[in-house]
């Protein structure tokens, strides 16, 4: 399928497709680092919001601003601004999310130069009474710096606009989700990782026509396919920058036929209201989306989430994909394993950081879960 290359092409080498599409339509990039980042209101102002990965090199020049037990999503990010390989960044969005983000945007403010900085400080608790109008309010100040450091004005009717493409994405992912949970076997796990890696890099148009040409391809070759008996798991935690992972499971005899990833569908779930005030509409999906461990809505919430999308997706264990030195899901992993042993669903947890345990040592452990379910 020639989408579907042209995407694994991209998530190879992000880098020379983000200069190239700069070059082509002169639109500034904006980094960010997580999915609580307003890219609604970046994609309206005109530029392409684009999100910042850990290097796949070894992490050196970051270990003198950074202790090494931050997690190396953090320093990895912060190795590739100190090596210059982020020079197409015209601005960076720090949210207030966890410790180390928000270190981060410190350390970054003192000694990347070039690139505009820019903190958006959202509430962390999201089930209090002013949490919709201290969320309005921040957003409004954002699109205000924004528009300043880019220097334009960004009205109701560009952030109309940008919601109404967002939404549109969300439903393709959706719907994406969808066909590969009723059979695996349409596309693989690696595959389906580098398109929803591509979400988070590439130009919004292009990405939206390149995913409906591939949605529309996988339902014709769907009624073709066999659906194979296999294990169907859950893959839990922050970040999945491995497509090794679904290689290594499905060799296992096993498939990942939904996640709780922030990198995965928790940055897709929810839909803005295309009837409603802009910032109100964009407000208000982050107080219905299921939270990540850095944001409070109730006590259980995570865990319920989790439960419920293990029994809708008909799976049968749950694989916590944990980024080392990553304290707000370490910290949430032991309720969410007793919820999920409640409701006798089997998990197993995976230490991970920029780089992969040996693939045959991952191989047993995979082999050895499903066996046991």
């Amino acid at each position: 399928m020639k989408e579907l290359t042209e995407i694994k092409n991209i998530v190879s080498n992000p880098y020379a497709y983000i200069r190239k599409c700069k070059k082509q339509t002169g639109k500034k990039v904006v980094g960010y680092c997580c999915s609580y980042a307003p890219e609604e209101i970046i994609w309206a102002a005109g530029a392409m919001p684009v999100r910042l990965f850990s290097a796949n090199e070894n992490i050196h020049l970051a270990d003198t601003h950074l202790q090494s037990y931050c997690c190396s999503l953090v320093r990895g990010i912060l190795e590739e601004a100190l090596a210059d390989r982020l020079d197409f960044l015209d601005g960076v969005i720090f949210p207030h999310t966890c410790d180390s983000f928000q270190r981060l945007s410190d350390i970054w403010r003192l000694n990347i130069k070039g690139p505009f900085h820019l903190d958006v400080v959202l509430p962390v608790k999201l089930d209090t009474p002013s949490a919709l109008q201290y969320l309005r309010d921040a957003l409004e100040k954002f699109k205000n710096d924004l528009g300043g450091k880019l220097g334009r004005e960004i009205t109701n009717a560009m952030l109309a606009d940008s919601i109404r493409t967002y939404n549109k994405i969300r439903r393709l992912i959706g719907k994406l989700y969808e066909l590969r949970c009723e059979n695996p076997q349409i596309i693989s796990g690696a595959d389906f990782h580098a398109v929803i890696k591509a979400a988070m890099i590439m130009d919004k148009n292009d990405f939206l026509e390149a995913l409906s040409q591939i949605i529309t391809q996988l339902e014709k070759d769907g009624a073709q396919k066999t659906k194979a008996k296999v294990k169907k798991l859950v893959l839990s935690g922050s970040v999945c920058s491995h497509p090794d992972i679904y290689n290594i499971i499905e060799n296992a005899g096993g498939v990942v036929v939904w996640d709780d990833l922030c990198t995965g569908y928790r940055y897709f779930e929810g839909l803005m209201a295309e009837n409603s005030r802009p910032l109100e509409a964009i407000a208000e999906r982050y107080l219905n989306r299921v939270v990540c461990p850095a944001k409070h809505m109730q006590l259980k919430g995570r865990g319920e989430n989790l439960v419920r999308l293990v029994k809708n997706s008909g799976a049968e264990g749950v694989v916590f994909l944990l980024l080392k030195f990553c304290d707000p899901h370490a910290f949430d992993f032991p309720y969410l394993k007793g919820m999920l042993e409640e409701a006798s669903i089997p998990c197993m947890l995976l230490d991970v950081e920029t780089e992969l345990p040996s693939e045959g040592q991952l191989q047993t452990r995979f082999e050895t879960f499903i066996q046991i379910l």
